[in-house]
Order: C-alpha cells, then structure tokens, then sequence
C-alpha cells in the first residue's frame, strides 16, 4: 500500500492547493494567512530530498502516514498487552480508509496534524500506563507542533481536559506542574504563528473564525455532503464500525473513569459532533474532520479485545469481529479500486465533479501562457486567482515571474518575485472566465488587449475556460495597503441575501442552470465586487 501511495504522488499532477502550500515552501516567513506554516516545512523538507518534484512535495504525507500507522499500533500494543491481532487491526484500518489509504500521499495541512495529534495521543497512553508526569511534557511538544499545523488541533482540549479531570487522578494532576509546563512549551512552540499573527492585525484567526461564527439557513443539502464525504473518505462500512467503537468506548471509559478510553472516544466524539452540527448550515470541507478518525480506529482495535470480557453476547461479539474484517477487505479493495481509476483508466465516470478532474489538466494553460510571452515580449505572468498563481508558478518554475495581483493580504511579507522585471513592463494575463473581468481592473490603468481562450480539459471533458491577455500601462502594487480592493482576501463564507424577489430569484434559476465550475465563478465574482 505504501507503494501504491509512492506511485500515485510521483504520477499524478499536483493539486491547486498543493502547489499553492508549495510556493509557501519557498518563503521564509513565520506564519500565512490561510494556515500554521507546518506544512510549507514538510513540503521544503521533501524537495529538499528530492527536488522540486511531485514525489518531493508530497514526501511528507507518505512519512506521515507510516508515522501515523506506527504510532496507532503501539498504542493499541500497550493497552491490550501486546494483542497481536489487534497490532495488526490497527496497522491495516487506516489502509482500509480512503483518505488515508491513498489521499493522505497529497499534502495538506491535515497531513502534518494527523501524525502529532496522534503522537500527542500516544503520549498520553504513555502517562496513563507509567504514571510517570513528564509524559505531559512529550504531550505538550506534540500538541504544539498540532497547533502549527492546523488551528483544528485546538478540538483535542476537551480529550485532553476529560482525560486528566474525569479519572480519579484529577486532583494529582491539578496540583501537579506537569500539565501547566506541557500547555506552556505548546504555546511557545505556537508562538511563530502568534507573532506573525501579532503583526498583521490578527488576520489568520480572522481569517479563519469566519466559518465558525457567520449565521446561516439551517439546510439538509450541506448535512447529506458531510455524510456521504465520511463515508466516502473513511469506509462504507468502515465508518460506522469506527463509530460503534468509538461510542462503546466512551460508555467503557466514562463509566469506569478508564483513562485511555475518555482520551480516545472524546478525541472522536467532541469534534465529529461539532462538524455534524455546522454541516447544518455550512459545507464542512472534505479534509476537515480527517484528523479525528484515527483515535477511532484505535478503539476499533482495543474495543475486539475487551467485549468477550464484558458480558456482551456471543453473537455481538462475532458480528463486531465480522464487521471489523469486512471493512477491511472492503476498504482496502476500494482504495485499490480508486487507485486503478486515477492511474489507468481513460474514463471520466464522475463528470464535472471529479476531485482530480477540476483541478486537471494546467499545463495546458501553462503551455499556452509561455507561448504567448514569447510571442509578446512579456515578462511577467498575472492572475486574480490563488488557484491559477498557484498552478502556473508551480509549471513555469521561475522561468518568468508568476504574481496574484489581487488578494495581497495572502502573500504578506513574501519574498520579491521580480520587480525589476514587472515594472514598466508587459505582462500576460491568465484569468479564469467569466472571473476574468473583475471590477477590480476599473481602479487600475492597464490596457488589456485579448490573445486567445485556453480550456482546460481533463478525459474528454471541458472543466474550465481561460482568457489570455496582453495588459500594458501598469505596474501592479504587490503591497497596496489593507483597506484596498487589491489586498482583500475572499471571504470563506458569508451569509448571502434572503431568497426573495423577482430578480433574485431569476438569477437563482439561471445559477442553477450553470455548471458547479461556472457557477463557483460567479460567486466569486459577487464577492469581489461586494468587496
């Protein structure tokens, strides 16, 4: 399976995102925007090894994931008393899952949470079976490097909180200092993201605290992705065998005041409810809630051990063991499946919506873009979009300076790309229609003359349209100040005007009509132009 992983990232182009946290990797700041800055450190860690390649962008979630496998198996090895089966059980569940399986070979700010949350984990397994409180330091070492992952690691405090309070041990904890120095070295080891943070007006959290604090209609649509995504990413039958274990386990732990079942089953239960709860009124993101499922499968595992001793029936017991097997065949032969799909299949089963094919097929656009620089004279390439800075900086490697010139708040403190190239100079235009007349250009004084259209297709379908132009006149301010149209980041979501009236509910119709690519456009344009 790890080979298979190692194909598939060396095969398969990079992802927009992916080639966005690559360009982070080049920078020598303390923080981003959109993210802690862990996982532009492992994309440098992997070109570093093996340059600036698919495979070496996406080393650190194959590391990742054996790290990942090792940690659940020594966890599950400690706390069933060298159980060999379920060391094997908790080896092969994470294969059986998609995400992990496969997916966990592109990387993503998950990619580096999933291992240190699960490291912090095991350390405080290690706690609970030697007593010994300097484990918390360990815990508080790895739940830092968590934080400068991804801000969702903060969703293991309440596992942390019931695992120390809830047992009988609280009050030796509470009075103990192991517990206060271990969230301090996690603060300290947090610290790059709070004083970049400190000096940009607090814009990550702001940036962030969107999604959990806009006011939305309650709707079923967004509920029903967040499920049928699990079930996608984690197991048809996988998923709701990791949430039987995981609901066993929180009445064995909280029942009996046992340690390591409060830490797992609340590490689980607490964030997967608060995800189920905004999918009601919020797309909740594939990737989101990725970091929890392994404290399940380590109760998937320890779980087989301990109902034969529980008075549970015969016939529960067997069902559960069947069920725990089936997921796995099945998973596995899933994954293989999805595998085969992506490297040798030449269909498009998925149409329009396929998570590889939207995001296919750039080096087209690419292709063209350096073409027509060298038919121009141009020096320079720019965007209005991340995804297309992103993709186009990643295919072009510095052969030409690649800029966003709008968005600025993303690229604070980033490294000149090449001004002495851009000013005074003509440039490219690469902008995804109909994104690509944006108010924006009426507050500069570019002359945009059209080239050509370039579509970008993945397996016979048309995924996206690109207008090529040639703009003069202008010299874009890659640091215009924060209350400009040009430094503005999108807004991840926002309350949208109630559904009433003739003209918007015409304009509903229509948007309805479009394809989910055009129609993304599109609310990206109203929000641009809504500032």
């Amino acid at each position: 399976m790890t080979a298979m992983r190692l194909v598939y990232a060396h095969a398969l182009d990079l992802r927009t995102d992916e080639a966005y946290y690559w360009t982070w990797s080049k920078e020598n700041v303390l923080s981003f925007l959109d993210h802690p800055p862990m996982v532009a450190w492992f994309i440098r860690f992997g070109t570093a090894v093996l340059g600036d390649t698919n495979l070496g962008v996406r080393l650190g979630g194959i590391v990742a994931m054996l790290v990942t496998q090792l940690l659940l198996a020594d966890i599950v090895r400690r706390v069933t008393a060298n159980n060999i089966r379920a060391v094997m059980l908790a080896l092969l569940l994470p294969e059986a899952a998609l995400y992990y399986g496969l997916l966990m070979a592109k990387v993503a700010p998950d990619t580096a949470l999933i291992p240190f949350s699960v490291a912090m984990l095991w350390s405080l397994v290690r706690l609970a079976q030697s007593d010994d409180g300097r484990w918390w330091l360990a815990a508080g070492l790895f739940a830092g490097l968590a934080l400068l992952s991804k801000f969702t690691a903060i969703m293991f405090a309440p596992a942390v909180l019931a695992f120390a309070l809830v047992p009988d041990w609280r009050w030796r904890w509470l009075r103990s200092p192991y517990p206060y120095l271990a969230a301090l070295i996690a603060i300290v080891l947090f610290s790059p993201v709070l004083i970049w943070n400190a000096g940009h007006d607090w814009a990550s959290f702001r940036f962030q605290a969107v999604r959990a604090t806009v006011e939305r209609d309650l709707t079923l649509r967004t509920l029903g992705e967040f499920i049928g995504m699990q079930f996608g990413l984690v197991g048809f039958v996988l998923l709701p065998v990791t949430l039987f274990a995981t609901a066993l386990t929180a009445w064995r732990g909280y029942a009996r005041r046992e340690p390591v079942a409060i830490l797992l089953a609340t590490a689980v239960l607490v964030p997967f409810i608060y995800f189920l709860w905004k999918s009601l009124t919020l797309r909740v993101g594939d990737t989101w809630p990725m970091f929890l499922w392994p404290a399940g499968f380590a109760a998937v595992a320890i779980n087989l051990t301990r109902m034969p001793f529980e008075g549970w029936s015969t016939g529960l017991v067997k069902s559960t063991i069947y069920w725990a097997r089936t997921a796995i065949t099945t998973g596995i032969a899933f994954v293989v499946c999805v595998f085969l799909y992506y490297m040798l299949a030449p269909w498009n089963l998925i149409g329009r919506t396929d998570p590889i094919g939207t995001e296919a097929g750039y080096e087209l656009v690419a292709a063209h873009t350096l073409a027509q620089v060298e038919a121009t004279g141009a020096t320079w390439v720019a965007t209005t979009d991340y995804r297309t800075y992103a993709m186009l900086r990643w295919m072009l490697r510095g052969r030409v300076p690649v800029v966003e010139i709008n968005e600025r708040g993303r690229f604070q403190g980033f490294a000149d790309p090449g001004m002495s190239m851009i000013r005074d100079h003509v440039g490219i235009y690469v902008g995804r229609e109909p994104e690509n007349n944006l108010p924006l250009w009426n507050e500069t004084s570019a002359v945009r003359q059209p080239l050509e259209r370039v579509t970008r297709s993945w397996r016979g379908m048309v995924m996206d349209t690109y207008s090529l132009e040639k703009i003069s006149g202008w010299t874009p301010d890659l640091s215009p100040p924060p209350d400009t149209t040009f430094f503005r980041w999108r807004v991840l979501a926002t309350r949208l005007p109630s559904p009433c009236g003739r003209r918007w509910r015409a304009f509903a119709r229509r948007m309805r009509g479009l394809s989910p690519q055009v129609r993304c456009a599109w609310m990206d344009t109203l929000t641009q132009a809504s500032g």
